[in-house]
């Protein structure tokens, strides 16, 4: 395959960092008819997108795995998430699959409020699962609907991470925002979530979660780029300086708008040094994911 356009600017950035490349904890890879429908809703600037979001890398997925190569992100995600009952399974099977193909990938699972998600869980944690999905908008569900309360026991005894869109970016509804999320960890307070976007658009009450919980952390997907619709507030940047340990690279790669070096400018423009830049962009992910 011929190297992609993106790459040299990637590599560049890594590598002035003095870093051995990048760990980006979101990146989608899901079944072929399941990711075209997703891209089919993303075409569409549909209700649940809200604006027109032309997806940048748009390859087969053996295609896509080989620019993430070749740019030098040496470790990501998969991240299906279930968007209805009864799909859970499937999409796990498929994504334990995948990372048996994909050296590189965290084996990645998803769940959903249903009988049974307990069990699906652990055995999916037994397996040598390293990270979940939710996504509470595409879903419809609260974090803490019932049907998930026996699972939140099982992931905070194992300390799995769970990546969770939960923030009303970039559509709302009536399951988006803090609330769910700050109720399950009431009562399950050593739950390791990492929420996705940083809580967009609300900023603040998730980054105060990341603050007030040892291990809930954030990932900047998508966040500080010109095409983001919420503008990170500027008074909180010096609180992500205090956070430097529970911030994690992100990208959403490949329903991206924009080349992946766009957010890696925008986490550098912060200004909160080299040291903060390789932490997110590297060891933060490397200490979860136990590969410092």
């Amino acid at each position: 395959m011929q190297a992609h356009e993106d790459v040299p600017a990637v590599r560049e950035f890594w590598i002035g960092l003095d870093l051995p490349g990048l760990f980006d904890v979101h990146v989608h890879f899901l079944p072929p008819n399941i990711q075209r429908a997703v891209w089919a809703v993303f075409d569409s600037a549909g209700p649940k997108i809200g604006r027109d979001w032309p997806i940048r890398y748009r390859q087969s997925h053996e295609e896509r795995v080989e620019i993430l190569r070749a740019m030098g992100v040496r470790r990501f995600s998969a991240l299906p998430y279930a968007h209805k009952p009864g799909v859970a399974s499937y999409l796990n099977d498929w994504a334990a699959g995948f990372a048996e193909r994909v050296p590189e990938s965290l084996r990645s699972a998803t769940f959903y409020p249903e009988e049974g998600a307990a069990a699906y869980v652990a055995e999916a944690i037994a397996d040598g699962v390293d990270v979940f999905k939710l996504h509470l908008q595409v879903g419809e569900f609260h974090l803490d609907d019932p049907l998930l309360a026996p699972v939140w026991g099982v992931l905070e005894d194992a300390g799995t991470p769970v990546v969770v869109h939960a923030g009303s970016g970039p559509v709302p509804n009536a399951f988006t925002g803090p609330e769910s999320t700050r109720r399950v960890l009431a009562r399950h307070p050593r739950l390791a979530l990492v929420i996705a976007h940083m809580g967009a658009p609300e900023f603040d009450e998730f980054l105060a979660l990341a603050e007030d919980h040892e291990h809930v952390r954030l990932d900047t997907t998508m966040v500080f780029t010109d095409f983001f619709p919420a503008t990170y507030p500027a008074d909180l940047v010096p609180r992500l300086r205090d956070l430097q340990p529970k911030v994690l690279l992100g990208s959403d790669f490949p329903t991206i708008p924009y080349p992946y070096r766009h957010q890696l400018d925008g986490l550098a423009a912060l200004d909160l040094g080299e040291d903060w830049l390789r932490d997110v962009c590297w060891h933060n992910g490397a200490r979860l994911f136990g590969l410092a």
